[in-house]
């Protein structure tokens, strides 16, 4: 059994209601600057609050720090809790620049702890039916793969300069899981209406398979939140669409093959659970981990990469 302690009230309270009366938790204590936030969370889960940062990271009881503040607070927060002995399961982007990742990375060997990153895509049954199928070869060989992540302006500042490291990161988390490293061969983005709304796409070639990334933060109010993808192998092609409630399109994956269209049936499943299960799996070292930090710090640096073209103008 763990005793976590929860940073964060905004996707912190999320991460508790998953966590709540979960087989492997203990106790489970939430840090947050809103007292009403807290209350709300104590009178609704039972858990433990409070304002003191410092009762979290100075309890000897609490085993993993759960780290949903903003990202650009990550690697102070990390870094102190692998330093008082704790895990830490961080939520993506798990930070912004590399100097940030070696520090987290430095401590994590220093202290002797673990870093797992909230990579949930991987968890995802539609991005896991992808993977399994490229790594099996299925359908034989993938010859191309488009990836897609579309939203009304909801999130705040989406533009050319965040949008690569904020919102792409999930493909990215994918491309790099799926097909290892890699530098975009041609990177183009343009601002739309707003200063914060853009549209981004970036294009790979890893060996044999082509891939392009597509991120817009521009579409019309009425636009669902959309992720999708389009899979071309040698012998078949998967699609893959999910949209939010207020979409009339179903969220599906298809297969079409040479004995014709079939949807698949995915396991129903939530993804970020998954993650966090996972994550407590390896915490107690009963399994491998498929998020640590070294893979989200593949993700970064290509995301870096888009950013840094997209601020040479080379759009």
């Amino acid at each position: 059994m763990m005793n976590i302690g929860i940073l964060g009230t905004g996707f912190g309270a999320y991460h508790a209601s998953l966590l709540n009366n979960h087989p492997k938790v203990n106790r489970i204590m939430v840090f947050g600057r809103n007292e009403t936030k807290l209350q709300k969370l104590k009178e609704e889960l039972n858990v433990e609050v409070t304002q003191n940062i410092e009762d979290i990271l100075l309890d000897p009881d609490v085993d993993i720090v759960d780290l949903c503040l903003p990202s650009h607070l990550h690697r102070s927060y990390a870094v102190d809790a692998l330093k008082h002995g704790k895990h830490v399961f961080c939520e993506t982007p798990v930070c912004f620049n590399l100097e940030d990742a070696l520090l987290m990375q430095q401590a994590a060997k220093q202290y002797g702890k673990k870093i797992l990153v909230n990579q949930f895509i991987k968890f995802d049954p539609a991005y896991t039916y992808l993977y399994e199928a490229y790594r099996q070869q299925k359908y034989g060989k993938l010859i191309s793969l488009s990836l897609k992540r579309e939203t009304p302006p909801l999130w705040g500042d989406l533009g050319l300069s965040s949008i690569p490291t904020q919102f792409m990161i999930h493909e990215l988390d994918l491309l790099t899981w799926l097909l290892g490293p890699c530098d975009p061969c041609t990177v183009w983005g343009t601002e739309v209406t707003h200063p914060e709304q853009a549209q981004v796409r970036a294009y790979f070639q890893h060996r044999d398979t082509f891939t392009e990334v597509i991120a817009s933060s521009h579409m019309p109010g009425s636009y669902p939140f959309t992720v999708a993808y389009e899979a071309y192998f040698e012998k078949a092609k998967l699609v893959f669409h999910e949209s939010d409630e207020n979409d009339l399109i179903p969220t599906a994956l298809y297969e079409y093959t040479a004995s014709g269209q079939q949807k698949i049936n995915l396991e129903s499943a939530n993804p970020y659970e998954k993650s966090l299960d996972h994550a407590l799996e390896c915490f107690g070292g009963h399994s491998e981990s498929l998020i640590p930090l070294e893979s989200a710090v593949q993700a970064l640096k290509v995301a870096i990469e888009i950013k840094s073209r997209l601020g040479q103008g080379q759009r």
